[in-house]
């Protein structure tokens, strides 16, 4: 069954009591199936939830200085409630940057997934739950990066929200660029070449989502296309360093509070876009940002990771630029910093990025590797 997804205006949806008794009405005509084959005839009494409700669940770096819309640009933040009854829907503000910009989501209902593109500023998305199922987990993902704007939970429908779904125990923080934020991986809706740059993102299924629901832990991804540690690509003017302590990494200026997340562990995944350098100068600025991070992190183990996009000669450089880095920060005191070095090159996605099939792959080891590090 193909998906239908009510779009309503911004307008209509500011006025909360008008709106929620039209909700109510429609519930019927516009749910999204997730393995259920239609509606509930009869429609359910529902009522409006804000976004600052207790009830839901915000994983990621996200600016809640405006409770009514709290704000997030990063791919991989997460929205997670739980509700009983037949059917909800949840209220996006998609900041469309540029006018042209689209971002898409990830939504997660009883452990069923779809991919979906928002298409207008602000989008109700109604979905409803497995049959035989009081209550209803629901997760909401952005599949895109802060290069494509942010979007903003304006509030949830809902019969009722109930508390919060249990954390994770266990918290894992990604450093990285486009492979990271899982760009050109998802060609499942729009082929290689076709469309814009960013249909192709699926930070739901990156390497970095896989390893953390393999390894039973919550994640951030901290990730830009483009950039790089000290030298970027493709007309990006920052690099990672310049930016790692912001909500948003794209020209953002609003600081992040390193207390609202401490990481157990960070993988950091930079050189691809840097390309062979002068080694020393290298190794300086590798060390300068994994010394900077200790200030943020000061308990996180920390994996320095190569390039799963590396040809042999960028891979055989930043192994022993990583290998360098590692020694320099030993022999400074830091034993909490180690190096994972992926031996294949994977780059059947768009643009020579890791596919679906290949960020399985990537998850499946470095998760193997962080089970013995960490005895998880």
């Amino acid at each position: 069954m193909k998906p239908a997804v009510l779009l309503l205006s911004s307008s209509l949806a500011s006025h909360t009591s008008s709106f929620c008794s039209l909700c109510s009405r429609l519930v019927i005509l516009c749910c999204l199936a997730f393995g259920v084959g239609a509606c509930n005839p009869a429609p359910e009494k529902l009522q409006f939830f804000p976004s600052h409700h207790p009830g839901i669940q915000y994983i990621g770096r996200v600016d809640f200085s405006d409770s009514t819309k709290p704000v997030f640009w990063q791919p991989g933040v997460q929205v997670n409630f739980t509700f009983p009854g037949d059917s909800c829907g949840i209220i996006l503000q998609d900041e469309q940057l540029w006018g042209t910009s689209h971002n898409y989501i990830q939504v997660v209902v009883d452990s069923v997934e779809k991919r979906l593109r928002l298409y207008k500023a602000i989008d109700t998305i109604w979905f409803r739950g497995k049959t035989g199922v009081a209550a209803h987990q629901v997760s909401v993902i952005k599949n895109t990066e802060a290069g494509i704007g942010y979007i903003a939970v304006k509030g949830i429908i809902a019969r009722e929200l109930l508390g919060p779904p249990a954390l994770k125990p266990r918290k894992i923080e990604f450093i990285g660029n486009s492979i990271t934020c899982g760009m050109g991986s998802d060609t499942s809706d729009i082929p290689c070449g076709k469309g814009q740059w960013y249909d192709q993102h699926n930070a739901a299924k990156s390497y970095g989502a896989l390893t953390s629901a393999a390894l039973n832990a919550r994640y951030h991804l901290s990730s830009v296309s483009g950039i790089g540690l000290m030298h970027s690509c493709c007309g990006v003017k920052i690099t990672m360093p310049q930016v790692f302590d912001k909500i948003s990494m794209h020209n953002d200026s609003l600081p992040w509070n390193f207390a609202q997340y401490q990481p157990d562990l960070v993988s950091v995944c930079l050189g691809q876009n840097d390309g062979i350098q002068d080694s020393a100068i290298f190794v300086n600025n590798y060390v300068r940002f994994l010394k900077q991070l200790r200030t943020y992190y000061p308990e996180a183990q920390f994996i320095c990771v190569t390039s799963p996009m590396a040809d042999e000669h960028l891979r055989t450089f930043l192994k022993n630029a990583l290998a360098a880095v590692v020694q320099e920060l030993k022999q400074g005191g830091d034993n909490r910093v180690d190096i994972f070095v992926f031996e294949n090159q994977y780059t059947a996605g768009c643009d020579f990025h890791p596919s679906l099939s290949e960020h399985r792959l990537i998850a499946e080891q470095l998760t193997a590797f962080i089970r013995q590090k960490m005895k998880w």
